[in-house]
């Protein structure tokens, strides 16, 4: 699958974002005459090779007349401006969309609505040439994932139209909520409200670099100048393995205990599966010096975790807990009823991509069918499971009100 992942150790901007696909391989004179199709005066634009501590970088630049007067502008403004553009449809709706998620987190900051924020710095030219010009350089790219690693946002503070602020700046840290993010050892602000509101539009997956054949690197040069470090935005492209559209995240935590009453561990499992896990179970472990245990495994939803952790914690023995995020693909499922000599058996039916794979009788219903019917569970589960193969299945009836 075709895949572009930005690497963002040293933050990330709108001119790093446009100038590291620049570097990559988008076309400056196409970009140049999409920007200039916008009705905004005042400005011009250029790409230029940089040295960032060694290493060669596009600076995406976007230089304003003095003598041209750039007025505030109201989120309105701004989407008739890219409306009125020459450019691809994607371009322009995906480009509004950034803005509006720019306009919110400024109104929620300042406490007003959408249509009175007043974009300062966001809303200068160059804002507009960043936000347009990236989503532009995407579309002219094409890439069907993106993925970024977490941002590097520093720390400190900042000047803003509205004073001194904290780093990250308020309506960036809106921004930022949901997207993996940490403050290191920078003093100054690296991630800008540009920067953080298009990578939390068009990144799909936040995480390290992913097993992929690299095709391709672009450096997006910064306007500082960093100790020890290059402001650079790294961009990679290449072709990683496909992941399923089915696929989904889930938090698995894990504990080991040797020294808790078996019984207590059948009730911690219920326990947990009562609190909303995906899943519990209970493994026998050999631990150290060589005592007999369990470890036992939670899969959860990543907001569920700190009530798991507390289920564990109050319930079991254990001194402490491990957690780790992975992938896993599950089958689209559905409940069929299967119509036996002796009574309806619920089947459990799983799809791959459209394709039934798995058909399974419900244990607990094909044990109460035979125990009405003076029949052994295994007739009655053969019975169903052959129903289920042939197709020969009917909707559950709707649940009495």
């Amino acid at each position: 699958m075709k895949t572009l992942y930005f690497d963002c150790y040293s933050g990330a901007a709108g001119d790093m974002i446009v100038g590291a696909l620049l570097d990559l391989g988008v076309d400056f004179e196409r970009l140049r005459t999409a920007l200039q199709s916008l009705a905004v005066s005042g400005y011009s634009i250029s790409a230029a090779k940089v040295k960032k501590k060694g290493i060669m970088a596009t600076q995406f630049k976007v230089e304003l007349d003095p003598e041209v007067r750039q007025p505030h502008r109201h989120l309105r403004h701004v989407l008739e401006i890219l409306d009125k553009g020459d450019l691809p449809d994607a371009v322009k709706s995906a480009s509004a969309e950034t803005f509006r998620r720019i306009a919110e987190s400024e109104a929620a900051v300042h406490g007003t609505s959408i249509e009175k924020v007043h974009f300062h710095e966001v809303g200068a030219i160059d804002s507009i040439m960043d936000v347009a010009g990236a989503h532009f350089c995407l579309h002219e790219l094409g890439f069907a994932h993106i993925m970024a690693s977490a941002l590097h946002v520093g720390a400190g503070t900042v000047q803003c139209a509205h004073g001194l602020m904290p780093v990250p700046a308020p309506a960036t840290a809106l921004l930022l909520k949901g997207l993996p993010s940490y403050a290191g050892d920078v003093q100054g602000e690296l991630v800008t409200p540009t920067g953080a509101a298009l990578l939390g539009q068009i990144v799909a997956e936040f995480g390290p670099l992913p097993l992929m054949s690299l095709s391709g690197v672009g450096y997006g040069a910064g306007t500082k100048d960093l100790p020890g470090r290059a402001n650079v935005l790294r961009v990679i492209m290449g072709d990683s393995a496909a992941q399923d559209a089915s696929a989904e995240r889930v938090t698995v935590v894990e504990t080991n205990v040797d020294d808790m009453n078996p019984e207590l561990v059948a009730e911690l499992v219920r326990s947990l599966m009562v609190a909303g896990a995906r899943d519990a179970f209970v493994t026998p472990i050999v631990g150290k010096k060589g005592r007999p245990g369990h470890m036992v495994t939670v899969l959860c939803d990543d907001a569920k975790v700190q009530e798991i952790a507390g289920i564990l914690f109050r319930n079991s023995s254990t001194l402490g807990i491990r957690m780790r995020e992975e992938r896993r693909i599950c089958l689209a499922r559905a409940w069929k009823n299967a119509a036996t000599p002796w009574g309806a058996v619920r089947v459990k039916i799983g799809e791959f991509h459209g394709e039934r794979t798995v058909a399974a009788p419900e244990f607990e219903d094909c044990r109460r069918v035979a125990e009405a019917g003076g029949v052994s569970v295994k007739a009655v589960y053969e019975a169903a499971l052959a129903k289920a193969l042939t197709g020969d299945l009917s909707e559950l009836p709707e649940p009495v009100q």
